[in-house]
């Protein structure tokens, strides 16, 4: 057998089982057991070991014992049968295409069966289907019995794989098999396959015969193309939750940007989702990787309309995008959408001056940008409530991302945070406008593993520890409240985001993003689904909760704008 490979590598073994038309009964006298089975037995010149077999039973499915005479006789009349097409084998003639052999049963599945041994009333069940998976990867490893060669021809090359198969199994698995090997006219089929396909056609093969694959990052789109190639759907949706699975893996060049536009020529949404949020989330990290190089404009253009990307800052995001069109040199009009998505509100006007002077993607497309750096400065130098009595502050270039610097929240690391209640204070800045640059604002947050009563939501102090009365065992809660009230918070409402971070696959990773507003005060679904109590929890680093609250204020107009 193949041992699985370490992470990023995984192994899974579908549950698949063959549905066969033709099914015969033997009774085994000694053991007084009912076995069915699809056996499917070919003549050949010369050959006398020429047949397959697939046991088609439940685990732990109890075999019958035959009561009726009735029953018996037709049992030993298929048995006649059976003895009849083995002389037929021996002597060189044909035998029907499905056959039931006690003999093959011998011979190939010895250590296979599990019967049901009824002692005392109890049962108990014997696994051997592991040897049956070993014998079936030998018959293919060995060719043994094999009725056809599958010829796996390399688009544009000259370079062919054979493989000797059987046609039982291929039909059973797939119905493209089924057709293909009903219109081939010799022994001899061939396949053509890309190069990419080609090269992991072995290891689809050998899914079919065994039910498990090892599968490596660069191998994922190949066999599920593949898999749903042949139609064998149980590959297709195990590849397709390897892949969301394993995102957050290591590679050298990068594989989330490929596994999303594959997503997206396949039409797979809940992959296409899965890759995007994980980009958004994580998009600090892909700026500084080598697969931030490979995104596609479209990818670009969907990233930058976000509001939850996870980043240091706006000028961090304008940055990597001046740097990915310097490289990949797109269409000028690309190049302008992309620019005129940045939210330069969000950057401070000390290096909004800057890039107006410096940055030689800003003096080639200034014209198609400086309205937007127009407002930008007038945002810096106006009141939020002066602003919103003439502009709409509503649009995308006021509102923030979630940015992962000091001026925006604060990390929170909770150890143990199943012990007890904790209470953590933070600063952050009133507001992104240059206007309120020195202005503070001073935030309480409260986390409880369990269910923290109204009464109490006010009465913790700054630092350290509360241990209110629970009324039962809860689930997890956070509240973020302002220690103090403010004029200054005249026409701002407060988004509250707690980042949860985890480690997968040997990286710290976004876990969940949570969002809600001043007026609840707490995320209702926060944690949720989190198990806090093991210390295994995927929740957890290091039996801590690591959290990253951000505070973003979001502008609303008072007065209708002037047309």
């Amino acid at each position: 057998m193949c041992r699985p490979h370490p992470t990023p590598d995984a192994h899974f073994s579908p549950n698949t089982r063959p549905s066969a038309t033709d099914r015969y009964h033997v009774t085994l006298k000694e053991e007084k057991l009912t076995i069915k089975a699809v056996v499917m037995a070919t003549a050949q010149p010369g050959s006398t070991n020429q047949w397959a077999l697939v046991w088609d039973r439940e685990p732990g499915q109890h075999i019958p014992r035959e009561r009726d005479w009735g029953e018996k006789k037709a049992s030993r009349r298929k048995k006649d049968d059976i003895n009849t097409g083995r002389d037929m084998v021996n002597s060189g003639g044909s035998v029907p295409a499905v056959v039931c052999l006690a003999s093959l049963c011998v011979a190939l599945c010895v250590g296979a069966l599990k019967p049901d041994v009824v002692l005392e009333n109890s049962a108990t069940t014997l696994n051997h289907s592991m040897v049956l998976v070993q014998r079936m990867e030998a018959l293919l490893t060995q060719g043994n019995g094999s009725d056809v060669s599958l010829r796996v021809q390399t688009l544009n090359t000259d370079e062919v794989k054979v493989i000797q198969v059987h046609s039982l199994v291929l039909t059973l698995q797939s119905d493209v098999f089924e057709e293909l090997l009903q219109t081939r006219n010799s022994t001899a089929m061939v396949i053509r396959e890309t190069p990419d396909c080609a090269a992991v056609f072995d290891k689809f093969i050998r899914y079919l015969y065994c039910g498990d694959i090892t599968v490596r990052l660069n191998q994922a789109i190949p066999l599920h193309k593949l898999a749903s190639k042949y139609h064998v759907w149980d590959l297709q949706q195990g590849l397709a939750q390897y892949m969301t699975q394993h995102l957050s893996s290591d590679s050298s060049t990068g594989h989330v940007v490929t596994w999303y536009q594959y997503a997206m020529q396949i039409g797979d949404v809940t992959l296409q989702n899965s890759c995007l949020q994980y980009l958004s989330w994580n998009l600090s990290s892909v700026l500084q990787s080598a697969e931030w190089s490979s995104v596609s404009p479209e990818l670009m253009l969907s990233l930058l309309q976000r509001s939850d990307l996870v980043l240091q800052s706006e000028l961090e995001l304008y940055e990597a995008l001046e740097a990915w069109i310097n490289q990949n040199q797109p269409s000028g009009e690309m190049a302008e959408n992309a620019l005129k998505a940045i939210r330069y509100a969000m950057i401070p006007p000390q290096h909004l001056f800057h890039l107006q002077k410096k940055s030689s993607l800003m003096l080639k497309y200034y014209e198609s940008v400086r309205d937007l750096l127009f407002l930008a400065f007038q945002f810096h130098s106006a009141s939020p409530v002066q602003l919103a009595k003439y502009f709409d502050v509503n649009c995308s270039l006021f509102m923030p991302r979630n940015y992962l610097s000091p001026a925006w929240g604060s990390p929170w690391v909770i150890n143990n945070p199943t012990r007890d209640d904790r209470s953590f204070s933070f600063q952050t800045q009133l507001g992104p406008s240059g206007y309120d640059a020195s202005k503070r604002v001073t935030w309480n947050a409260l986390f409880s593993p369990r269910w923290l009563p109204l009464s109490v939501r006010s009465a913790y102090p700054e630092q350290g520890s509360l241990q209110p009365t629970r009324t039962d065992g809860g689930r997890p809660r956070i509240i973020v409240t302002p220690a103090t009230s403010s004029p200054d918070f005249a026409g701002v409402s407060f988004q509250k985001t707690v980042i949860v971070s985890a480690r997968k696959q040997g990286k710290v990773v976004v876990r969940h993003v949570y969002n809600f507003h001043q007026s609840t005060e707490e995320a209702g679904d926060f944690l949720l689904e989190a198990d806090l109590q093991r210390r295994a929890s995927e929740y957890l680093i290091d039996s801590s909760l690591y959290l990253h609250i951000i505070v973003k204020p979001l502008y609303h107009s008072l007065i209708v704008a002037k047309k």
